[in-house]
């Protein structure tokens, strides 16, 4: 029996409250609480309460948080990025157990208590890499729910045997399916999405598709899906990830086309994950939320071979999608927020979530006045608790969990 109790802190910026936690989970939130016998003590100090945060699409699998600078000198065509990485990943070894536990727990120590991440299936690396992210989901269990995507990032119908590594990766225990771009990389989106989405039907799995396709082709690609979805009977079990063509209006899709297709996905319960690139035209974040499509955010990849950027921050993360669409005012601040919180819990599926009795006790201690000064000035995490554990300190993991 493990019990917990923080005193004055200001839940999403409202009054001062203390919460009580007792064996994982938020018990009580109230004023002047009692401390249960034996309750470890923790004096908040008027900080700013937000609920643990969620990285709605990485790829811990393929990282080098950690290791030394790679330097970047490939293509720039998607596809040369694929062949890139896939050779100097069976060139180096790179070890996805070692590299996926290093960044998960960066992510951790400043909140991150649920994640969604990518994992490579292909037929040259097999399942090693997925194997390797199974067991940093194993190790940190208790402080971090991991969700593993079985990721066929080479391709599904390029590389034969394919369909069945992602098969036999759902079966090992990946907890949602993956796909990538039916017509630019695969060249035959029927068939592409008829043998994913019947991989995911026979083992009642979510499916989670990158789709970088731009303009008409992605919109195309968008409108399969879509009827797979609902022909499934997989209402509420989509995502689309970048789904850069909703951000094309005028450029091979028309606003119209755009609103119907958004309108199809709010009925549907398909989410849309974005990391707010630069680079790219990018879905309209207030438009998708207006039509009833929940968005949220994710870094993509971080420090690996396609790119040097990112970081196990999701304030940041927030703060960037906040950037790109140009969010300024509070309100519109919370809502960057919110695609990295509540948005991130519910667009992945992760239950018990938020600062209410009963949930989980996913907690982030931070000195700031308000959600949006939370966001903008990224301040150190004061606290972090994981399923009631206190994890984190100013930043830094406790003793035992960094030693791992």
């Amino acid at each position: 029996m493990s019990s917990l109790l923080i005193r004055n802190v200001r839940p999403m910026g409202a009054s001062p409250v203390d919460v009580r936690v007792q064996d994982g989970r938020i018990a009580e939130i109230g004023t002047a609480l009692a401390a249960p016998a034996g309750a470890a003590v923790e004096e908040g100090h008027g900080a700013l309460l937000l609920p643990g945060l969620v990285e709605g699409h990485t790829h811990l699998d393929k990282t080098m948080w950690g290791m030394d600078w790679y330097r970047n000198e490939v293509g720039t065509n998607l596809t040369d990025k694929i062949e890139n990485e896939r050779a100097f990943r069976h060139a180096s070894g790179h070890d996805a157990a070692a590299q996926s536990l290093v960044l998960a727990k960066a992510f951790l120590a400043l909140g991150t208590t649920r994640l969604r991440t990518h994992v490579d299936v292909d037929t040259q690396a097999g399942l090693r890499h997925l194997e390797g992210t199974l067991r940093t989901r194993e190790v940190l269990r208790e402080v971090q729910q991991i969700q593993v995507v079985a990721f066929p990032q080479s391709g599904l119908l390029g590389r034969p045997g394919t369909a069945e590594l992602l098969d036999q990766s759902l079966a090992m225990g990946a907890d949602v399916l993956g796909g990538l771009d039916p017509c630019a990389i695969d060249g035959d989106p029927v068939k592409s999405l008829d043998v994913l989405f019947n991989i995911a039907h026979k083992h009642q799995r979510p499916v989670d598709i990158h789709l970088h396709e731009p303009g008409a082709m992605g919109a195309f690609s968008l409108d399969l899906i879509l009827q797979r979805t609902e022909a499934l009977g997989m209402q509420g079990k989509v995502a689309i990830s970048h789904g850069f063509c909703l951000g094309d209006v005028g450029a091979g899709v028309s606003e119209r086309e755009r609103d119907a297709l958004l309108a199809r996905m709010a009925k549907l319960g398909v989410v849309l994950i974005t990391s707010a690139p630069p680079s790219r035209t990018v879905p309209p974040l207030m438009a998708c939320r207006q039509a009833g499509v929940t968005v949220l955010g994710g870094n993509d990849g971080i420090r690996d071979t396609w790119s040097p950027y990112g970081n196990p921050d999701m304030l940041e993360r927030a703060m960037i999608i906040g950037l790109r669409y140009n969010l300024r005012r509070d309100d519109e601040i919370e809502v960057a927020l919110d695609t990295v919180t509540h948005s991130g819990a519910r667009g992945c599926g992760f239950e018990n979530y938020g600062l209410v009795p009963g949930n989980r006790a996913d907690l982030v201690l931070v000195d700031a006045q308000t959600v949006a000064h939370a966001v903008v000035s990224r301040p150190v995490r004061k606290l972090v608790v994981a399923g009631g554990r206190v994890v984190a300190r100013n930043g830094m993991l406790s003793a035992d969990l960094a030693a791992l």
